[in-house]
């Protein structure tokens, strides 16, 4: 096969970037200079394929494989990919939150730059980290709000459950004297989403998150979480800031600033659904397509691409939020 340059490839960009893909029990390749994944029939082998040039995270689930010039095809059009476990989770690629990330030498230097210019003052780290805890809230007031589907399920922003959970949390965020107090203000809010979503989609009173639950709705949960992930890494990379200079977690995970971009949207979107589709008694991989339906109709790729940016500017005029 020839060299295959970017700019040989459609060009759309990352933000713009509609598919996530998981596979399994299948052999990803290129097949004349496109990237196919091959999976085996009762008489014939198909071959199916994958428009790169519209996708940001291809996640190898069980029983995959793929090439080398795979691999070179998927970097030069800037997909990372990532090996993971059955149902999307774990991911296996190197320590908690890793990808495999394209290579190139032209990386932009502004965003990383600009990032690294406030990461080592505690302070304004913590003023980034409650900016987007803020925009976090905001997103989910926005989306609840004008999301007809969610409704039908009974998800309201002005259910009384919501907003009292809103409005502490937002108190709670602005007198946070550290990045520990804003931890625990954050597991409380997400608590009480977690009651809110049971009680609509169950009628339960309570539920417990457990990353190793097998229940449909902690399943769903791990499932969402890292397709979010996926396109928090994704932002990341395009934008050239390392995953380990994180503003809220971090303290052990080197990939940390993957979880405080994902965090934007993780609640607003991954969350109702899971439980959603849990009550519902959906599959897998119809949970998956609403994720990644959802994600597409409110952009959430754009919003993290947005608060990263502007998180990357925000103390280079002035010394504060």
């Amino acid at each position: 096969m020839e060299d295959i340059n970017r700019s040989d490839l459609k060009a759309i960009l990352h933000s713009k970037r509609a598919n996530i893909y998981y596979l399994e029990k299948c052999r990803v390749m290129q097949k004349d200079g496109r990237i196919v994944y091959l999976t085996d029939g009762k008489k014939e082998s198909l071959y199916w394929n994958i428009p790169i040039a519209n996708t940001t995270v291809i996640m190898l689930g069980t029983g995959t494989s793929i090439t080398q010039a795979a691999m070179r095809l998927l970097a030069a059009a800037g997909v990372l990919v990532g090996f993971c476990g059955g149902g999307g989770t774990p991911l296996f690629a190197g320590t908690e939150i890793e990808w495999f990330a394209p290579q190139s030498e032209y990386r932009p230097t502004e965003y990383v730059q600009g990032w690294l210019s406030f990461w080592f003052d505690s302070e304004k780290r913590l003023k980034l980290a409650k900016e987007f805890q803020r925009k976090r809230c905001q997103f989910l007031e926005v989306v609840w709000t004008k999301d007809s589907e969610l409704q039908s399920y009974s998800f309201y922003c002005d259910d009384t459950d919501i907003e009292h959970a809103l409005a502490s949390y937002k108190k709670k965020i602005e007198v946070a004297p550290n990045v520990t107090k804003l931890l625990t203000a954050e597991a409380e809010f997400t608590k009480k989403l977690y009651k809110y979503a049971a009680q609509r989609t169950s009628g339960e009173n309570s539920f417990t998150r457990d990353h190793d639950g097998t229940d449909d709705a902690n399943c769903f949960l791990n499932h969402g979480n890292y397709l979010a992930y996926g396109l928090a890494a994704c932002t990341l990379w395009v934008l050239g800031i390392p995953h380990g200079f994180a503003v809220m977690h971090g303290k052990t995970r080197r990939g940390a600033l993957v979880f405080d971009v994902a965090d934007l949207v993780k609640d607003t979107l991954v969350l109702p659904w899971a439980f959603i589709c849990a009550a519902d008694g959906r599959a897998e991989q119809d949970f998956r397509q609403t994720c990644l339906q959802k994600f597409t109709e409110h952009k959430a790729l754009d919003f993290m691409f947005d608060e990263v940016k502007k998180g990357s500017r925000l103390f280079c005029d002035s010394d504060g939020i």
